[in-house]
């Protein structure tokens, strides 16, 4: 492996302009016989410094990146190989269809969550993911964990996301709506002393919002944060997974299919929500390609 050198792309998700939402390497190998060992995949994570890096090339070996429509991909946080990564997925269809220049309209991406989906949408990216849905059985234990999250705050609701990513839901007091959000102030390297049994691998705290709107004058439904220390994150800008939770849980407290709503990092980004039925979410966003370059492996 030694000299190899590789393409590498750094892409805003979720982001309406450079240097906003949330930033993803992105890794395209032209095939299968190309691709290079989880270590090193690991070590180019850690060395992006990202809250993933995404590795995709053709699933099948006879077309290129530029001409298939399937492809099999992955994502690496700086520590750890994750199971489903929605700002990463986005990020790695704007390289293909932009970068690249694949005409398809429709990729297909093969990885660990089963078979996903993004789209063209005029001016964005629109991804195909699995629902996980949210239930109420909440392991023994947590009391710390929330207390260090919230303060002072009592939860109007606690509930947890058992697939993909094992997410704690916490949702704030409306009456509290955005500011309650963006007041917290966790100290996120006392999470995981608080518990690391695999129960919970990131905190999820959302709020209705109360009639705020985005810079085009359209209403958002909900507000997030998010926090995965035990993967590496403390708090990751702007996550489509934790969208494909959120909208069971507020289609539910809504009795709305499509909702826009924001997560509010310091970089933000808006996320358009529809489920389609059938355990699918469809997301939307903007990307923005900000770095094009070469690694040597």
């Amino acid at each position: 492996m030694a000299g190899k050198t590789v393409p590498l792309y750094t892409v805003d998700a979720f982001a309406r302009a450079p240097f906003t939402g949330n930033p993803a390497a992105v890794c395209p190998v032209p095939s299968a016989a190309e691709d290079f060992s989880d270590d090193v995949k690991l070590k180019i994570a850690m060395e992006m410094n990202l809250s993933e890096t995404a590795y995709v090339h053709p699933a099948n070996s006879a077309e290129t990146l530029q001409s298939a429509q399937e492809f099999n991909l992955r994502w690496f946080t700086p520590i750890n190989e994750v199971n489903l990564c929605g700002h990463a997925t986005m990020a790695t269809a704007t390289v293909i269809f932009r970068a690249l220049g694949n005409n398809n309209t429709e990729l297909k991406f093969n990885t660990l969550s089963g078979q996903l989906k993004a789209k063209r949408d005029g001016k964005l990216i629109a991804l195909d993911l699995p629902v996980n849905p949210c239930t109420t059985e909440i392991p023994e234990g947590l009391d710390g964990l929330i207390k260090e999250c919230l303060g002072d705050i009592k939860p109007a609701d606690i509930q947890r996301a058992p697939g993909a990513n094992v997410e704690l839901v916490l949702r704030l007091p409306d009456e509290g709506g955005r500011a309650s959000l963006e007041g917290l102030a966790p100290d996120i390297s006392k999470f995981m002393g608080h518990h690391n049994t695999g129960e919970v691998k990131g905190v999820i705290v959302t709020v209705k919002a109360n009639g705020e709107v985005n810079e085009d004058g359209t209403p958002y439904d909900f507000f997030s944060r998010y926090f995965a220390p035990w993967n590496g994150i403390d708090e990751d800008p702007v996550t489509g997974a934790i969208h494909t939770v959120l909208c069971d849980y507020w289609s539910k407290v809504l009795g709305k299919q499509e909702m826009f709503a924001h997560q509010c990092s310091k970089r933000g980004g808006d996320v358009r929500v529809r489920l389609q039925g059938g355990g699918r979410v469809e997301l939307a966003g903007q990307a923005s390609i900000v770095l094009e370059g070469k690694i040597n492996i």
